[in-house]
């Protein structure tokens, strides 16, 4: 407020220190536009009333009010101070929409892509989401986590496509998932469940969205079992997840690769399971490609493998930190596609 009350009074004394012949006063409509750009309509209102009554005192001082010319500068100044006042009032009554419109998105996808636990029996375990939307949190990449009787359930995910299409598709999936994790007892039965789930939401929508049936979702589902050093992975079209272990990286590429989800029904039935070693004190990192498919200033490809080596080893969450705030420096703080990662430690015995 400063401001216009100062371009108000540098005006006013300017105007009486110059010749007669020389009129400042119109200058004075600065300070109210100068006011309507960060107040709200009764401060702009305010500020429009001390400067027409200021505008008149100083015609009335220089016996111009009178004239048909002091009277149409005065009434312009009225004038636009109106709209001026119209427009902070309509602008901030869209403020408030967008921010109740803003809260409310956050709130959904808060609740869509929950927060991962800290913690899963022997597992300790850390996620990161990184929308390529701006205002956004979330996008077409998922991922979650269930705690079944005999261990821990995780998957991550990518869909095809972007934009509000691509989070209806993740919510699906999220949402087969946490049923399936708790009800089918082996991991071939919990990615049927999620097949089938996405393809019958595909078929249901085949008529509303043309390109629904090139569709799919591209996925990894691990097992984690409480009491065996393993790791047991399903790849469905999905990058493989890094094997951490005494500063060593490993890929966990696996022999038979399925489909992806979506896409059950053009392979044989019947999904394999690849076992690895997963010790005490190993770490996974789950990623979808919007990492290893981020372009750096000279268009090469983000070197995860080789950014991972230079992780201290200090728990998962240094460790999705760690690749989130290396990947953004490498790409310089804007991402093309959303990235996700899911780190999961196996605690000592």
């Amino acid at each position: 407020m400063a401001i216009p009350l100062a371009l108000i009074a540098a005006i006013t004394v300017a105007d009486l220190l110059t010749p007669r012949e020389i009129q400042l006063s119109p200058l004075l409509v600065t300070a109210p536009a100068i006011t309507a750009s960060f107040a709200g309509p009764w401060l702009t209102g305010l500020v429009s009333v001390i400067t027409v009554v200021d505008g008149l005192l100083v015609s009335a001082h220089s016996d111009l009010l009178g004239t048909r010319t002091m009277q149409t500068q005065l009434a312009a100044l009225i004038v636009v101070s109106v709209f001026l006042v119209i427009f902070s009032f309509v602008r901030d009554r869209h403020q408030e929409e967008l921010t109740r419109v803003r809260s409310v998105s956050e709130a959904a996808q808060r609740a869509l892509l929950r927060p991962l636990p800290a913690g899963l029996g022997p597992f300790r375990l850390a996620s990161m989401y990184l929308a390529a939307e701006q205002e956004a949190q979330i996008g077409g990449d998922l991922y979650a986590a269930a705690r079944t009787p005999s261990g821990a359930r995780v998957v991550i995910g990518d869909v095809r496509g972007k934009g509000l299409p691509s989070v209806s598709d993740a919510a699906l999936l999220l949402g087969a998932f946490r049923e399936a994790a708790r009800r089918h007892a082996t991991l071939p039965d919990v990615v049927d469940h999620l097949d089938e789930s996405v393809r019958a939401d595909l078929e249901e929508h085949a008529e509303e969205f043309a390109e629904a049936c090139e569709n799919f979702i591209t996925a990894a589902v691990l097992d984690i079992p409480d009491d065996r050093p393993v790791v047991e992975v399903i790849d469905c079209g999905h990058p493989p997840p890094l094997l951490l272990r005494d500063h060593e990286v490993m890929t966990l590429q696996v022999a038979q690769p399925a489909p992806p989800l979506g896409l059950g029904d053009l392979t044989e039935p019947g999904y394999h399971v690849e076992t690895f070693d997963f010790k005490p004190g190993d770490t996974l990192l789950l990623y979808t490609d919007g990492v290893i498919e981020a372009r750096g200033p000279t268009g090469v490809f983000y070197p995860l493998v080789e950014r991972v080596l230079t992780w201290p080893g200090d728990g998962p969450a240094t460790l999705v930190e760690h690749v989130r705030d290396d990947l953004l420096a490498y790409v310089g703080g804007r991402l093309g596609d959303d990235a996700a990662m899911v780190a999961i430690q196996r605690l000592r015995e």
